[in-house]
């Protein structure tokens, strides 16, 4: 069902790329903490430092964005932070 008034299709399209741009954000917050991830599994902390500090900054934006809400992104960050000090220990 398409709209038909002018204004509503307007929507339809801002939408479709509001959408599309929260999509791109959110992926690539997640490739980022796998990245991260990926480091920490493999016990190397001078490779898993510099990867979490870029997870750490994706998450941050995806908050100013407003695509992720700041609980969520802390609980994600103090996640990750526990899974670093692992690293070292």
């Amino acid at each position: 069902m398409l709209p038909n008034i002018k204004s509503a299709k307007k929507r339809v399209k801002v939408i479709k790329t509001k959408t599309l741009r929260n999509q791109m954000i959110k992926s690539a917050v997640k490739t980022y903490i796998k990245k991260f991830e990926a480091a920490a599994a493999a016990g190397d902390k001078a490779v898993a430092e510099p990867a979490f500090n870029l997870a750490v900054k994706k998450i941050d934006q995806a908050v100013s964005k407003g695509i992720m809400k700041k609980n969520t992104a802390s609980r994600r960050k103090s996640r990750l932070a526990l899974l670093l000090n692992k690293v070292g220990a």
